[in-house]
């Protein structure tokens, strides 16, 4: 029989949480300040005020109190949400107390201290610049997951910092299957004699681009009165369901490049504002994980905003600020020319986006298993960039320095970019069974209802669900790469009259 838990195991377990969840929380803000607003000078103290409550947030998360608690009320008998809160605790804390407060601090000081270096050496063109603080971060995270577990690899590991229940062999198996997928789609489309529409000239002030993408958070309903718009070198969201922030970038000759940026951070930031404000600082208030976080910001990005009816309702807006005449469909055409030469992810078109993704995944697993030196990332990427895209770039800063994500200790991360894709085609396509047909919604700036779905069968649930029956719950299905697949194809075929 099982033995109960004394009555307020729970709720000091909850106050235990909350504190180093808010420790967590003004870590992102202090990290968001160095990317978008602090001054240049700042990183040394800043490296030290990230690594104290880095430290700080460890020391909390490993605290021995936690795991008795864990270990009480997992011989209690818990409803279907405080079971949840004690699983996501559990696997954090579990990996957490294997890991000493010293590595955390040195990744920490390590990561903050990497950013200006990283910023020179592109703005340099200079990989040699990069290439010590590189092999840093890469030491430490590899001494990290093997702090974890030394009898795996290293590289699955730290892919389940950001994604702990699709594993990764479900990771490779689905940027294999895109590979081999989408280099045929892509090469029928580049062999195809369609040109599709370029609208755009010359060039375009930041004032109008900033005063366009702000319309345009408008229109999809981001709350202002929770967020803010800036800009920084790389486009990122930040934040909790207060607080969801979002930044973009401009190209003064592509328009196009900032509202992609700004509409895929929306997609961020309002899965964020849509996480239950009740259970803030508790599991239930925190989102499931990058794969379904990123299927959120490429729902919104490409599923909405590269859709037909998308510019049948936008495109008043960038004749009213730009002054570009043109029709819905130039503007569709223009936000869907798939364009191997482009050697920049973040404005790369939709299909060979994913081809950047297995780039980056392999090379960064090869070099966290040891089976790549750091000296030669420049040569290896710009030989896997001429195999799956037929371009080789001509610089570091377009090739292996533009981004940002390693300068972050990220690793492990690329791969839920695609999974992410691939999830937000399944999560539309569930859409519109529940909703019918979202063009005409779409088309009227109506974006109300496709929000309000997301929210019901996402957004609310927070980290209640294991990724793979968050999925089936909301789209009844296992997760699949069928729906992005028949979605691309389709798409493009009709484009490119394939």
């Amino acid at each position: 029989m099982a033995t109960e838990a004394t009555p307020d195991a729970y709720e000091t377990l909850l106050d235990h949480v909350r504190k180093y969840t808010y420790v967590g929380d003004g870590i992102g803000i202090l990290r968001w300040d160095q990317e978008v607003m602090m001054p240049e000078a700042g990183t040394p103290a800043r490296a030290k005020q990230l690594s104290t409550l880095s430290t700080m947030r460890h020391d909390l998360l490993t605290d021995p109190e936690l795991g008795e608690l864990l270990d009480e009320l997992d011989a209690d008998t818990l409803d279907d949400e405080k079971a949840a809160v004690v699983r996501e605790v559990r696997r954090e804390h579990e990996r957490a107390v294997e890991v000493p407060a010293d590595l955390v601090e040195r990744m920490s000081e390590a990561t903050s201290n990497a950013l200006p270096v990283w910023k020179e050496a592109k703005a340099e063109d200079d990989f040699a610049r990069f290439e010590e603080t590189l092999a840093e971060l890469i030491e430490l995270n590899r001494e990290y997951a093997a702090e974890i577990d030394p009898d795996r690899d290293p590289y699955a590991v730290l892919f389940e910092e950001y994604e702990p229940y699709l594993g990764i062999d479900t990771a490779e198996a689905v940027l294999t299957e895109l590979r081999e997928s989408l280099v045929p789609l892509i090469d029928d489309i580049a062999a195809s004699d369609v040109t599709l529409a370029d609208p755009f000239e010359g060039t375009y002030p930041e004032d109008a681009q900033e005063a366009l993408v702000r319309e345009a958070l408008d229109d999809l309903g981001y709350d202002w009165d929770r967020g803010r718009l800036d800009t920084a070198p790389h486009p990122f969201s930040s934040g909790n369901q207060f607080d969801a922030r979002v930044t973009t970038r401009f190209a003064a000759d592509d328009p196009l490049e900032a509202i992609g940026s700004t509409i895929h951070e929306f997609g961020h930031a309002t899965y964020t504002l849509g996480l239950p404000q009740e259970q803030y600082g508790t599991p239930l208030g925190e989102s499931r994980d990058l794969s379904v976080h990123e299927s959120q910001s490429r729902l919104w990005e490409n599923h909405v905003g590269r859709s037909r009816p998308f510019w049948d309702h936008f495109t008043p807006r960038l004749t009213e600020h730009l002054g570009v005449e043109a029709s819905p469909q130039d503007f569709y055409e223009t936000a869907n020319t798939v364009d191997p030469t482009n050697l920049i992810r973040i404005e790369a078109d939709e299909l060979t986006y994913h081809m950047h993704i297995v780039l980056r995944f392999e090379i960064e697993r090869d070099l966290i298993r040891g089976d790549l030196d750091v000296a030669d990332v420049p040569q290896v990427w710009n030989e896997k960039m001429d195999e799956y895209l037929g371009v080789r770039p001509e610089t570091d800063a377009e090739g292996c320095l533009q981004d940002i994500h390693w300068t972050h200790g990220s690793f492990g991360y690329f791969p839920t970019y695609s999974l992410g894709s691939v999830l937000a085609a399944q999560l539309y396509a569930a859409a519109e069974r529940d909703l019918g047909s979202l063009d005409d919604r779409i088309q009227n700036g109506a974006f109300e209802d496709l929000h309000e779905w997301l929210t019901e069968n996402v957004h609310r649930h927070g980290a209640r669900y294991e990724t793979d029956a968050l999925v089936q719950k909301a789209t009844g299905e296992a997760f699949t790469a069928e729906y992005f697949l028949e979605y691309a194809n389709e798409k493009y075929g009709d484009l490119y009259d394939l």
